[in-house]
C-alpha cells in the first residue's frame, strides 16, 4: 500500500474532553473512549510495520487538572493493560514508558513496570506511553547527565541524546496531533527538530484507521531534506 513508511510515529491524543462535552458526557467518558482510538493506532502501526509509536498520555502540566480527572487518568494504564495484554502478546508488541515514573501513584507504577517487564524482549513494535512527561524536563534531565559524563563539554549531540528517554530510538518521522489545536505542547521537543507534523481537526476518540492512514499518506507527500537539498525520506523506503 505504501512506499515510504515512517519508522516512528508520535501522537498527541487531544480532544477527549471536548468530544465528551459535545455529547453531554463527563470528560472521563472521553478519556475512556480514547483508549479505543489508541488500540486502533497500535493496530495500524503493526499492520504498516511501523517500528515505534509514542502516545502522549499525560503531561507534567496535566497535574493542574481537577483531582478527580487526574485520578481517573492515573487509573487508565491498568484498565488499558488489562484489556490489551492478550493483544500485545498475540502481536508480539512491546510496551515502554517515557517520563518521570517516580511521580506516578504506586498502583500506576506497578502496572507499568509489570507491562514493561513482560514485553521487553519483543521487537515487532514498541509502544511508548508518555506519562508525567514534559519535553523541557526531559532536556534538563539529559543536560544534567551530559554534564556529569562530559564535564569538559567534549560530547556531541549523539552523546547528549543518550540522556533522553528515547535513547536508542529513532526520532519521530511523523507527529500527529488530533483535536484541532496546532502546537507541540511540550512534547518531544528535542526529538521533533525535523519531524513532519500533521494536524487533524478530529477529536481523538473519533480518530480511526482512516484518519491514521490519511496522516501517513500526507507524510508520504512531504520532501524531507533536513536542511539539505535531497529528500531523505523516512530512512525506510
Amino acid at each position: 500500500m505504501v512506499d515510504k513508511i515512517p519508522r516512528h510515529v508520535a501522537i498527541v491524543m487531544d480532544g477527549n474532553g471536548r468530544w465528551a462535552q459535545k455529547r453531554g458526557l463527563p470528560r472521563m467518558a472521553g478519556h475512556r473512549a480514547g483508549l479505543s482510538a489508541a488500540r486502533i493506532a497500535i493496530e495500524e502501526c503493526a499492520a504498516l510495520n511501523i517500528q515505534y509509536l509514542t502516545l502522549y498520555a499525560f503531561s507534567t502540566e496535566n497535574w493542574q487538572r481537577p483531582r478527580a480527572e487526574v485520578e481517573y487518568l492515573m487509573s487508565l494504564p491498568e484498565e488499558f493493560w488489562r484489556k490489551e495484554r492478550k493483544f500485545f502478546e498475540e502481536r508480539e508488541l512491546r510496551l515502554n514508558f517515557l517520563g518521570d515514573m517516580s511521580g506516578l501513584p504506586e498502583t500506576t507504577r506497578r502496572v507499568l513496570l509489570e507491562a514493561m517487564s513482560s514485553t521487553e524482549e519483543r521487537t515487532k513494535l514498541t509502544v511508548n506511553l508518555a506519562m508525567n512527561y514534559g519535553g523541557r524536563a526531559e532536556i534538563l534531565r539529559a543536560a544534567k547527565l551530559y554534564a556529569l559524563r562530559f564535564p569538559d563539554g567534549s560530547g556531541d549531540e549523539d552523546a547528549f541524546a543518550r540522556g533522553l528517554y528515547t535513547a536508542d530510538m529513532p526520532d519521530p518521522d511523523l507527529l500527529i496531533r488530533s483535536g484541532g489545536e496546532k502546537r507541540l505542547s511540550n512534547f518531544l521537543l528535542w526529538q521533533c527538530a525535523y519531524t513532519e507534523i500533521v494536524f487533524s481537526d478530529t477529536y481523538w476518540p473519533d480518530f480511526g484507521a482512516r484518519q491514521f492512514r490519511d496522516a501517513v499518506a500526507e507524510f508520504q507527500k512531504r520532501h524531507r531534506r533536513h536542511g539539505g537539498l535531497l529528500d531523505r525520506g523516512a530512512g525506510r523506503d
